[in-house]
């Protein structure tokens, strides 16, 4: 099955007071920013049924190569979110960084909350579940060379793409944003339109929370350039 017949028939820091609540492109924008009640399965990882569809078909076909295709992180909530940026900050904060410094370190590879292509439940995170691997497990060097999710990264970068899935973070040196993830990869289908009715959103707004460590360094200079080089930092494909 190549691409397009699969597309083809696969089931087919936020201030509230600051935002339209009128649905963009059919899309509630609390949804969007991951404050919203989107329809999900999935009990330990969540995401939208038309994505599970298409993982467990691929998932099949990549076991018949010896390969488990095993999630590790799909949908994450804003406050979800929130957390393991806050977290990051105050480790960072205690290393004796400061300011942006915090923050450029953090974007390194976590989203600010309210612009994670995973409060969509279009993305997921992913590795060889046939493979033993002790610390981190979404560590670069293990899926290259001699690392135990090689043979993983070298299938979804040969088949990923029939069955709808594209890596957002590639190894392009011409992109800009996040560094290179081969462990995550995005349901195309679904997250380019989701993806364009989320860039109608007032970005400033997006980013507000009370609790959110660093917020007021977050002014709308900052915000535009990170929406260009990070939101937008993806393989062309998805855009």
């Amino acid at each position: 099955m190549n691409r397009s017949e699969f597309l083809s028939t696969t089931l087919g820091i936020i201030a509230l007071s600051n935002i339209s609540m009128k649905p963009s492109k059919n899309y509630d924008p609390l949804i969007l920013i991951g404050k919203g009640k989107p329809q999900l399965v999935g009990s330990t990882f969540s995401m939208l049924p038309e994505v599970k569809v298409a993982l467990e078909i691929m998932t099949r076909d990549a076991k018949n190569d010896g390969i488990e295709i095993t999630v590790v992180s799909a949908y994450r909530s804003y406050e979800r979110q929130k957390s393991i940026w806050n977290s990051k900050f105050i480790k960072l904060e205690k290393k004796g960084f400061k300011n942006l410094a915090i923050i450029d370190q953090i974007i390194k590879y976590s989203t600010i909350p309210g612009t994670s292509r995973h409060h969509w439940g279009t993305d997921i995170d992913i590795i060889d579940g046939s493979q033993t691997s002790k610390g981190d497990l979404l560590v670069t060097k293990k899926f290259h060379g001699n690392g135990p999710y090689n043979k993983l990264r070298k299938w979804m970068d040969t088949n990923a793409e029939k069955f709808g899935f594209i890596k957002p973070y590639n190894r392009d040196p011409e992109r800009k944003g996040f560094l290179y993830e081969p462990w995550h990869y995005s349901y195309a289908m679904k997250s380019i339109p989701m993806l364009n009715a989320y860039l109608e959103l007032d970005a400033i707004s997006l980013i507000k929370d009370s609790d959110l460590l660093g917020a007021d360094l977050l002014d709308s200079k900052f915000i535009n350039k990170y929406l260009s080089s990070h939101v937008l930092g993806i393989d062309a494909a998805l855009l």
